[in-house]
């Protein structure tokens, strides 16, 4: 009896795995262009991405390079260990997570609130302009962009004028640790904020007007409109952006660090991103540098998967 039922439940499997192949075998011979527009996509990410995690076990070897990856000797745990014992550990966390935080506290409701003014403004030349000149300065080198703010952030320089102007005492503003932060935000935001609206301003071509007809008929004003229409319908675009965002907390833009960065406020801009690079790059502990960087992915993934957790009952959307 038990083998007729597993000789049932086996066929039953044969079936549906068989049924699943011929579905995608159909669908690929309808739609092999597509597919193969999709290829390089694949080879790009199996190349780049998946490839190199082979790599991963250098985090637990001590790598030696005649040796190979392979052939170096098997370490455990030692390098998150020496990491985690080292003076810098805790600083190049807090740093990360500071001006992570910061950033996403200040620079991800700005491109929204950008958005929504955009979308009130009804006069299409004033509209198209102003959305043009927020755009430009995400297409400036970001060596440009970080010269242009250290020589206006020094004491002689444009910001240095400003503060003469206020009566106050000019600093070099990025040689500054208490300011180091704030001055981190605002070029960064400078620099993104326009750009990164514009998946905000898609998301509201897609509320339905007649909502706002509606709303207009029960009296309400402007403000209500977008409190009640615009924000509502662009909720589950801002959802999945926050998560996305909220699992890089622990990520920050090394080259605008290592751009900006000095001997004066290091004790403030030293990063994760930093750290590994002096430690791989510079002193060719290739074994460290992984570690680090191996415990950076993993706590962004864990920041991943609580934002979605938390946004699946919140809001009841999420990435999965």
């Amino acid at each position: 009896m038990q083998q007729t039922e597993h000789a049932s439940v086996s066929a039953k499997v044969k079936k549906k795995e068989t049924g699943w192949l011929s579905m995608v075998k159909k669908d690929f011979v309808k739609h092999w262009p597509l597919y193969l527009m999709l290829l390089p996509t694949i080879v790009f990410f199996i190349v780049w991405l998946y490839m190199p995690m082979y790599g991963i076990q250098l985090a637990f070897r001590n790598f030696r390079p005649r040796m190979g990856i392979a052939g170096s000797p098997w370490v455990g745990f030692d390098n998150f260990i020496n990491f985690f014992n080292s003076v810098f550990a805790w600083r190049v966390i807090r740093n990360t997570l500071l001006l992570s935080f910061y950033n996403m506290l200040w620079g991800f409701p700005i491109p929204i609130i950008f958005a929504l003014m955009l979308n009130e403004v009804r006069q299409q030349v004033f509209k198209r302009t102003v959305q043009t000149i927020s755009y430009m300065p995400f297409f400036i080198s970001l060596v440009v962009a970080c010269g242009i703010f250290l020589q206006f952030s020094t004491s002689d320089g444009l910001f240095g004028e400003f503060q003469r102007m206020l009566g106050l005492n000019p600093v070099n503003l990025f040689a500054t640790p208490n300011l180091f932060r704030t001055m981190f935000n605002i070029t960064e935001i400078w620099q993104s904020f326009g750009f990164g609206s514009i998946i905000f301003l898609a998301a509201l071509t897609a509320v339905n007007p007649e909502l706002y007809e509606a709303a207009k008929i029960d009296g309400a004003s402007r403000i209500r409109q977008i409190w009640h229409v615009s924000l509502p319908g662009i909720l589950p675009t801002i959802t999945i952006l926050l998560i996305l965002r909220i699992g890089a907390l622990m990520t920050v833009s090394f080259e605008r660090v290592l751009l900006l960065q000095n001997y004066l406020n290091r004790e403030v801009s030293d990063v994760v991103a930093t750290f590994v690079f002096r430690r791989g790059i510079l002193e060719f502990d290739f074994g460290l540098a992984t570690a680090v960087g191996l415990f950076n992915s993993l706590i962004n993934f864990g920041f991943l998967l609580a934002a979605n957790k938390i946004a699946n009952k919140v809001t009841g959307s999420g990435l999965w």
